[in-house]
């Protein structure tokens, strides 16, 4: 399988398997064009200055027909943890709620609802036993599109149909899709993506969807100038909030995380999205196949995205081992994580298998 992007877009290292893009992609060589074009423009004074929010205006545009939603439906914050937060602060609370979610879920979805007074954040096995553990009183489902963890692929109608039979919303975090899955993000209630991933940008910003259609009367507790409708002198008594999902973004929007991630979308925006799709679950699907063929141990089940998660009790040394090879992935929580992207091919996997029947065969 020859690498469905050119190689030679990106600054990856000569004899790099770069198999990490579940922690961070590699990076495009137009990003340092876009970069230096924000520099300019925050430079430029007023003119510069409305450049910058016209970038800024015409990516959240942008972004709501990349996930299929209405325009103003999608927003930015500077992280997903920071809009769950926002999210988790805003909701109208009651003593004896509670918000379910499955035992490894990444933190930034369910942290935000640990601390909140009178409200259990009830954890769950898997994501079967969503359905078992949410009652009357369950006011949000927590979910990965894609485990962070074990690469498992969430069947979102099955979640859908796990929030609505309790009457709660549906908090989605796209991030380990987004970028090679196509999001249709109008099944859920609220949902959030890291930026550096798959979708080739950079830290620092993050998209907010929040379905006005599901939730029309939602607004957040807090607000910054960004966020508010009237900018000089408002009321502050009525603090005339922005109508759109970028009520998500209080303060200055991340100007170069906007520019980035335009020239990361021009870049994903030449290439099919069906075909990328179907490229890395293939990759990843023969990664999966082949170890198991060699048995070695796995975390990934079938239906799975763009990962292949291994078990191992000493993820540094292992990952260590991987990089000698030249092949780069990810490490931590008890298992090595090898990632694909469209600038993997043929070559990459067979590296990567390699490597890892060595790194399962050492003392």
């Amino acid at each position: 399988m020859r690498p469905l992007f050119d190689p030679g877009e990106f600054t990856i290292p000569d004899g790099v398997h770069h198999l990490c893009a579940g922690g961070k992609s590699a990076v495009l060589r137009c990003t340092e064009t876009a970069l230096l074009r924000f520099l300019q423009d925050k430079t430029g004074g007023k003119e510069g200055d409305s450049r910058q929010e016209a970038e800024v205006e015409r990516l959240v545009g942008r972004l709501a027909g990349f996930w299929s939603v209405p325009e103003g439906d999608v927003g930015l914050c500077s992280s997903v943890a920071e809009g769950v937060s926002i999210l988790a602060e805003s909701w109208d609370w009651r003593p004896g709620d509670n918000v379910v979610a499955v035992a490894h879920e990444y933190p930034s979805l369910a942290a935000p609802f640990v601390a909140l007074p009178g409200v259990e954040l009830r954890v769950v096995a898997d994501l079967a036993a969503l359905h078992a553990r949410s009652d009357s009183r369950t006011r949000m489902v927590l979910a990965s599109h894609v485990s962070f963890l074990d690469a498992e692929r969430a069947d979102l109608r099955a979640l859908r149909e796990a929030a609505d039979r309790v009457g709660a919303a549906l908090v989605l975090d796209h991030t380990q899709a987004a970028g090679w899955c196509r999001i249709a993000a109008g099944i859920e209630d609220f949902g959030f993506a890291a930026c550096y991933k798959w979708l080739l940008g950079i830290t620092g910003i993050a998209i907010a969807h929040w379905n006005r259609a599901r939730q029309p009367g939602w607004a957040p507790r807090t607000a910054g100038w960004h966020s508010i409708g009237a900018e000089w002198r408002p009321d502050w008594p009525e603090r005339p909030l922005v109508p759109g999902a970028m009520r998500f973004n209080r303060g200055n929007p991340n100007h170069a995380g906007a520019y980035a991630l335009h020239a990361a979308l021009d870049f994903l925006d030449r290439h099919d999205a069906a075909a990328l799709e179907s490229h890395v679950l293939a990759l990843a699907g023969e990664l999966r196949a082949r170890s198991l063929e060699v048995r070695l141990p796995m975390l990934t089940p079938a239906n799975h995205g763009a990962s292949v998660c291994l078990p191992h009790p000493d993820t540094r040394t292992a990952t260590a081992l991987l990089a000698r090879h030249g092949v780069w992935a990810w490490g931590g929580r008890g298992r090595i994580r090898v990632s694909f992207h469209g600038y993997n091919g043929g070559t990459d996997l067979d590296a990567a298998f390699d490597a890892l029947r060595e790194v399962f065969s050492a003392p």
